[in-house]
């Protein structure tokens, strides 16, 4: 796996982060990638890396699976619960803000299908967003790794959270208090190989350009390359997000951005092409496969957000408004 970075996404070193001598340091340097960039990548961080290397086998194991037996852990209708398997084409990501109440526009970004598959799992306590699993017989063993893996996921990323509130000169608690981890999100996914010139053409796309909505984001990619961040001093020109072995691609949340009063920045990003040279395979120009596992962070639906006293600029500019009222104002404006 390749092990240069973007020069515009920092890198932060997080072994320190258990030594009183280093965490104002650490927190203070992920707080400014997210104030200027809205990513960095977090290396030598406490997820263990074989644990990592098996995540992403039991990924490529469960998108192998016939078809009908993906299908036996079906996505449910609608947008209210994120949980279970997605194909291709039935998810479409798009920044709804960008199109605001226009129907054509919308209608349009919507005739471009996304090529991509994935499957979402949550807290097995979360009554409101039920876990859609796999008979056991279907891939045994995957539930019980999952679940592991999606604590390991909140204990790291709450030292994240935790990272941030001292490097905002907060109790270090401040973030973490309102994510209990049940309702989180942990998304598998796969990008399967396609003809290059379908998305060089418009005709179909892998991820298209969109924000997160949640708290932050910890990402974890394989080698194929092909996120693309926004670059904040050039809007509208995306640079690579190149793959740092065992690293994870934080990023903020719209939602964050709101708590920090827009101190901290929500970045808009994509996947697309995978870089050259390694862009194509075979001489129909198909596209590599891609493998990622983003876990999105999210306060608990009662949680009161309100602007950190002191964070940002001037007066608070939003109201308070709880976890659950935000996603069902986001809802409304994509769907």
């Amino acid at each position: 796996m390749a092990s240069t970075k973007s020069p515009n996404i920092p890198v932060v070193d997080f072994a320190g982060w258990n030594t009183e001598s280093s965490r104002q340091q650490i927190a203070q340097d992920i707080v400014a990638a997210c104030k200027n960039v809205g990513f960095v990548y977090i290396v030598n961080h406490s997820l263990p890396e074989s644990m990592l290397d098996e995540a992403f086998s039991w990924s490529k194991l469960f998108f192998e699976l016939p078809q009908d037996e993906k299908l036996k852990a079906p996505h449910p209708e609608g947008w209210a619960v994120h949980r279970g398997y997605s194909w291709p084409g039935l998810e479409k990501v798009s920044q709804a803000i960008s199109t605001g109440n226009d129907k054509d526009k919308v209608d349009q970004l919507r005739e471009v299908t996304d090529i991509k598959e994935s499957y979402d799992i949550g807290s097995d306590e979360n009554t409101t967003e039920p876990n859609q699993w796999l008979p056991e017989y279907s891939l045994p063993g995957f539930c019980d790794f999952m679940l592991r893996f999606y604590w390991e996921c909140f204990r790291v990323g709450a030292e994240v959270l935790q990272a941030l509130a001292v490097g905002l000169e907060l109790d270090e608690n401040h973030l973490l208090e309102k994510h209990s981890g049940h309702n989180n999100q942990l998304r598998l996914l796969h990008y399967p190989p396609i003809r290059s010139e379908a998305i060089e053409t418009g005709r179909a796309a892998r991820c298209p350009a969109h924000t997160d909505w949640s708290s932050i984001t910890l990402l974890f990619q394989d080698d194929c390359g092909g996120l693309e961040v926004e670059d904040v001093s050039s809007p509208g020109i995306f640079i690579s997000a190149t793959p740092i072995k065992n690293a994870i691609v934080m990023n903020v949340g719209d939602l964050l951005q709101r708590w920090s009063n827009d101190l901290l920045r929500s970045t808009s990003h994509r996947v697309t092409l995978p870089p050259l040279p390694d862009r194509f395979e075979g001489t129909d120009r198909m596209t590599r496969r891609r493998f990622s596992i983003p876990y999105f962070m999210s306060p608990d639906p009662d949680a009161v957000i309100e602007c950190i006293p002191c964070v940002g600029e001037g007066d608070a500019k939003y109201e308070p408004i709880t976890q659950a009222e935000y996603n069902q104002m986001r809802a409304s404006m994509q769907y």
